[in-house]
């Protein structure tokens, strides 16, 4: 199913570029945006801080990359686990069961919640991504509302994304992954009504 983009293709990168987002993204994701410093960062990476500046030119924008990547893998992710769905309400709770799995890939929840932690209510260029990951998730619930030929695919939208983003933090920072099933259950709910 095709959606509106909203974030822009990531670039090509050189090998020394490759090994630096890779080192920035499991430190970022795994101790926190403000406690991880670009010597860090060029050190795990066999670069030198120098390298990091020619390639990114600053960490923040470092971090805006990490978080489009990491967008872009989690999209591809659910856009996989959901195409062999046929189209209809099963096809939108399938999105709920790529989260469960892809959350039991992850040992520190949602990476754009976290990252918004950090530099939400800056202008950090990171809170841009942040917001466009959030929004293409909302869109692709209306999408999929849409094709399953739901009633007020907005509003349906509004409460699955709802669901979604509260099942993530619980499960979580909650530390209740047992929310998931529930968060599914109730869509299903809010489809079956739609």
């Amino acid at each position: 199913m095709r959606r509106t983009a909203v974030l822009e293709p990531l670039p090509v990168l050189t090998p020394a570029g490759t090994r630096l987002l890779d080192a920035a993204s499991t430190l970022f994701y795994e101790h926190g945006i403000r406690a991880v410093g670009v010597d860090l960062i060029a050190e795990r990476a066999g670069t030198t801080k120098k390298t990091l500046y020619d390639r990114f030119g600053s960490k923040d924008r470092l971090v805006a990359l990490y978080l489009r990547r990491r967008a872009q893998r989690m999209h591809e992710f659910v856009d996989s686990r959901n195409a062999d769905v046929p189209p209809g309400p099963a096809r939108v709770l399938a999105v709920y069961d790529a989260l469960a799995e892809w959350l039991s890939m992850q040992g520190r929840g949602c990476g754009f919640v976290n990252a918004y932690a950090e530099v939400g209510g800056t202008d950090h260029p990171a809170v841009e991504v942040i917001r466009a990951e959030k929004a293409w998730t909302r869109e692709l619930f209306a999408g999929l509302a849409r094709e399953a030929g739901l009633a007020e695919p907005d509003r349906v939208a509004t409460e699955l994304h709802l669901l979604y983003e509260g099942a993530t933090v619980i499960a979580t920072a909650g530390g209740d992954p047992d929310v998931l099933a529930a968060a599914r259950a109730a869509a299903a709910r809010v489809v079956a009504g739609a």
